[in-house]
């Protein structure tokens, strides 16, 4: 059922489906928590519940599906700590609980299991590391970035012959890093306060063969200590023991103290209107990315401008790239922009579909203001239709699957919001395409929420030859104002062109007779 637009609570009933062996609901609207019957599903293999609305914690009935071989809840707003039942699934090779909400440790590991692919990124896991990783000897690819986990990276990863992909970036992980970590193909430690230096293989580091050896030669050569020197280890156990024990009370009273100034910094900056959260990222760092990545704004970094700010293309350090809408500053002055910008934040932030932008980030700071969102590689629909090239390449099937797309999202605003949300400025400029020519419902500035005791009077907004004349009327603002604009589009995708000789002719007898084909775009 994945890949729909399903939406409510997971039905417990589903725990009457005994023989299910594979269930994926992934990338639908579900919400609520993973029920409890889910359990029941004894014979189930693989279990997909990602990209949903799925929140409350995971249930430890999870830990009796014994067939279990993959996993993935990701993307969801799955929270509380991660069950330890889930060490009982013996066979389960793929786990995926990555950008959600979990905290506490990592779930323990008793048993030796069978992983081949684990990811808990992007939650707010904040303990050490354990050490018993040498039991996941079949792990491949491990990644544990975007959490607050904190420590030294452990030795154990030399036991992980199989591990080709380590992700521990954005954590707090401090301390030297050995060998055996460096041995790893895919490996990134980024923004982390680690220290030391980094070994060559040859010179103070061994190949990995020989670090894996080594490791196991050590744990060998401790079966044969002599009862006096068993004593001496005991000694030297008990006082490595109390210095961990007061350097963990330091770490956390340091932990506690940043937290708490984390709190009182965000709290000075919202009081002063100085705001910039980058969402699972470092607000400070990204910030210094923006800018250097853009040279400061440069105008050759300008890939357009709308209603209000220019729109730049930034591509940051990790690779990723990214579009920036920023209010220049005599805009920023002006009320009416700045109230636009901060409703985009405050719309976006608040809302997530898959044919809506993904708003991934702001700064509002009296001296420079910009949006951090999804990049759309193929730019407006709009300049899609008037580009002869582009035109030509946008095929029938892509044009119904756009006008689709904006439906669906367009629903999503209408029906599933909670108080309503109308766009306002539905037209082809604010209709954007990726590289696969997926459409995006972006530029929320004007967009409103309806209130059900309120008369939601407005002044006019949106673009002109899109705008439904009952808004005009009346200055009250309605679904339908967002579907009058989303005909206006439709027809505009399915001819080539603005529909406004077309719309503004039918009442003519010259039109009665007119046909389909007689409109259509003639360059596909």
């Amino acid at each position: 059922m994945d890949n729909n637009i399903l939406s409510g609570p997971i039905p417990s009933s589903i725990g009457h489906l005994t023989n299910l062996t594979d269930l994926r609901l992934s990338s639908n609207r579900f919400n609520g928590s993973i029920p409890l019957e889910m359990g029941d599903l004894m014979q189930l293999a693989r279990l997909n519940l990602s990209h949903n609305l799925l929140t409350g914690k995971i249930p430890s009935s999870i830990g009796k599906l014994i067939n279990l071989n993959f996993f993935d809840a990701s993307s969801n707003q799955v929270n509380d700590t991660i069950p330890v039942e889930l060490e009982l699934l013996s066979n389960l090779r793929h786990l995926d609980l990555s950008s959600n909400q979990l905290s506490g440790e990592l779930p323990p590991i008793e048993v030796p299991n069978s992983f081949q692919y684990l990811d808990l990124s992007h939650n707010f896991l904040n303990e050490p590391i354990l050490k018993k990783l040498e039991q996941l000897k079949d792990l491949e690819y491990l990644r544990l970035n975007d959490n607050y986990l904190n420590g030294t990276i452990p030795t154990e990863f030399a036991y992980l012959s199989q591990l080709q992909y380590l992700n521990l970036s954005h954590n707090d992980f401090s301390g030297k890093v050995s060998c055996s970590v460096y041995s790893i193909k895919g490996l990134d430690l980024s923004y982390n306060p680690l220290n030391g230096q980094i070994p060559q293989y040859g010179y103070d580091c061994p190949p990995p063969s020989q670090v894996l050896s080594q490791a196991i030669n050590k744990t060998t050569c401790c079966k044969g200590i002599n009862s006096s020197k068993k004593r001496i280890v005991m000694l030297t156990l008990l006082i490595s023991l109390f210095i961990t024990i007061f350097l963990g009370l330091l770490t956390f009273g340091c932990f506690l103290c940043r937290k708490t100034h984390k709190k009182q910094t965000k709290a000075r900056a919202m009081k002063n209107g100085d705001i910039c959260s980058i969402w699972n990222y470092d607000g400070r760092i990204a910030y210094e990315d923006i800018i250097k990545a853009t040279n400061d704004f440069d105008i050759k970094y300008c890939i357009g401008t709308g209603g209000y700010g220019s729109v730049y293309r930034a591509q940051l350090p990790s690779g990723k790239v990214v579009a920036l809408k920023k209010l220049h500053r005599f805009e920023a002055e002006e009320p009416a922009f700045d109230k636009s910008f901060r409703n985009e934040v405050q719309m976006l932030s608040n809302i997530g579909h898959r044919n809506i932008v993904k708003l991934y980030g702001f700064c509002l700071h009296n001296r420079c203001m910009f949006l951090v969102y999804e990049y759309m590689e193929r730019g407006s629909l709009f300049c899609a239709l008037r580009i002869e090239v582009e035109a030509v390449e946008l095929v029938w099937t892509q044009r119904v699957n756009i006008v689709k797309s904006i439906a669906h999202a367009l629903s999503y605003l209408h029906h599933d919001c909670t108080p309503p949300i109308v766009h306002r400025d539905i037209s082809t400029n604010n209709i954007l395409l990726n590289s696969e020519m997926k459409a995006f419902i972006g530029d929320f500035g004007t967009a409103r929420l309806l209130y059900p005791d309120s008369s939601n009077q407005t002044i006019i907004a949106g673009t002109y030859g899109y705008i439904a004349p009952e808004l005009a009327y009346t200055m009250v603002v309605i679904e339908k104002c967002d579907v009058y604009s989303f005909g206006v589009v439709a027809l505009e995708t399915i001819m080539g062109r603005h529909p406004g000789e077309l719309l503004s002719s039918l009442a003519s007898p010259s039109t009665q007779k007119l046909m389909l084909i007689d409109v259509l775009d003639s360059r596909i």
